[in-house]
């Protein structure tokens, strides 16, 4: 059985460290009730694909520091050149692409190729020099700690269960104060 994405997120949890985290439709809504901290941004933004470009501009301004884009299959589906460009860049940048086969917050669609797209191969053909693939949360747990360490670009494609229904979650904090947040946290003067 597929993983949940709670329960990817629990592991992302234990092993993000002071890493940016960026989650975007409906991981930023369950995200909060276990992490949110100024280095959390939760990007629900009305196009969806563009959380990676986000993260890809942070991990440029902040090398140091690291940056975990969390996406869906569908967001990535949307902006498939996003790899292309981030496997151009040698920056501290890992995505996770949830996959499920849905659009969930648009009503539970199956997106175009919805268990055909090898997103692995995708990301390799892009030239991302690291990407791992997990199928059940077992696989997970015991391969989070080396997929999350080490140089970037990453990327990782985990299976998951779908939600049908979900709504496009509301942040917990206003997209200004966000941004303020991290600012403070990343010690960039407004």
């Amino acid at each position: 059985m597929a993983m949940t994405q709670l329960e990817v997120l629990h592991v992302l949890a234990r092993h993000r460290g002071q890493r940016i985290v960026i989650t975007t439709m409906t991981t930023a809504g369950l995200w909060p009730a276990l992490s949110d901290t100024p280095l959390d941004f939760f990007f629900i933004p009305s196009a969806m694909g563009h959380a990676s470009s986000l993260g890809l501009g942070l991990a440029l301004a902040q090398p140091d520091r690291g940056v975990i884009v969390v996406n869906g299959d569908g967001s990535l589906l949307m902006n498939l050149g996003t790899l292309v460009t981030l496997a151009q860049h040698a920056v501290p940048l890992t995505m996770l692409i949830m996959d499920n086969g849905l659009y969930e917050v648009t009503g539970g669609q199956r997106t175009v190729g919805a268990g055909t797209v090898d997103f692995a191969a995708l990301a390799r053909a892009a030239g991302i020099p690291r990407v791992y693939e997990f199928e059940r949360l077992e696989q997970w747990e015991a391969g989070a700690a080396d997929a999350l360490s080490g140089p970037g670009p990453v990327v990782i494609w985990l299976k998951v269960e779908g939600r049908l229904g979900q709504q496009t979650p509301k942040p917990p904090h206003p997209m200004s104060e966000q941004i303020a947040r991290l600012r403070r946290a990343l010690g960039v003067a407004d």
